[in-house]
């Protein structure tokens, strides 16, 4: 048989018979027949041309282009966020299709199969179709795994929102709820932030917060310690009865370690006219 069977006229036949081919595909497809329209408006992938593109792609034995289609196809699904189920049915229908023209092309042509032929051709089909599965979900999955690394690294900038108010003071507004992994983001960001701002005071506002957890609050006053250490006075903000009913069943002590304010403007306050004071008094001293 060569290299590949189309010179047999499997290409040729599956073009003349492409409507009954379609038909075929659709009443296979119990599921996914029903969400072609809606494939092709969301993530503009027409499941019946890319199923005949594919197929002749096999018949071919065209390898590089079955595996550089499945990666396209992998991408489109993963960034249309399409449902793989729907994908897999799919290609197993395309399989189940093909192989059913493949049967019926060798009856009507009288048998011009072989045993040797046969098993030879199965081979080649369904490596090409696995193969483009393979690269369908390679590529879906690293899409995806991107995706989530890019989401994960931008809710992480986002966690650690550092605001400089003046050269030695900072604010960090923190909303949300916050869990042991937000935590220990926020704990490692805060510090190296700190650090590199040469922040003096940090105003701690957790009137956003709406929920901590045990091994969250753990990591916040280990956060309070680390800033105490590095010299940096941390002025707490908007603590709600809920996070300080949290704190206190780990620290007892936290308020006694801590200054609290009731409110971000508040603390403002206090800073502004604390400065206010000096600098009249440094003033004062030099008349």
């Amino acid at each position: 048989m060569g290299n590949n069977f189309d010179d047999k006229g499997v290409k040729e036949f599956i073009q003349e018979n492409r409507q009954d081919f379609e038909n075929r595909l659709l009443s296979e497809a119990v599921n996914v027949r029903d969400k072609i329209e809606e494939i092709k408006l969301v993530g503009n992938i027409n499941l019946i041309e890319n199923a005949h593109k594919l197929v002749l792609y096999i018949v071919e034995q065209k390898h590089q282009e079955v595996v550089d289609f499945g990666k396209q196809e992998g991408i489109a699904w993963a960034k249309n966020q399409l449902t793989i189920a729907f994908k897999l049915e799919w290609v197993q229908t395309i399989r189940r299709t093909l192989w059913h023209f493949l049967a019926k092309f060798d009856q009507e042509e009288g048998n011009r199969f072989n045993s040797e032929q046969f098993y030879d051709m199965e081979y080649k089909v369904n490596s090409l179709m696995d193969e483009f599965f393979r690269s369908f979900f390679i590529h879906y999955s690293r899409y995806k795994d991107e995706l989530i690394e890019s989401q994960r690294q931008l809710v992480e900038n986002l966690s650690v929102p550092i605001i400089p108010i003046s050269s030695s003071v900072s604010i960090l507004p923190l909303i949300g709820t916050i869990d042991s992994y937000r935590a220990t983001i926020i704990e490692e960001k805060v510090l190296v932030e700190v650090g590199k701002m040469r922040v003096e005071t940090l105003i701690m506002d957790l009137s956003g917060i709406a929920e901590m957890d045990v091994e969250a609050t753990q990591h916040f006053l280990k956060l309070l310690d680390g800033l105490s250490m590095m010299g940096c006075k941390a002025i707490v903000t908007g603590l709600r009865p809920e996070v300080v009913t949290s704190i206190q069943e780990v620290d007892m002590d936290f308020s006694k370690k801590v200054e609290a304010r009731g409110t971000l403007q508040k603390a403002l306050e206090n800073y502004y006219h604390r400065n206010t004071t000096t600098e009249d008094r440094n003033l004062s001293d030099l008349v």
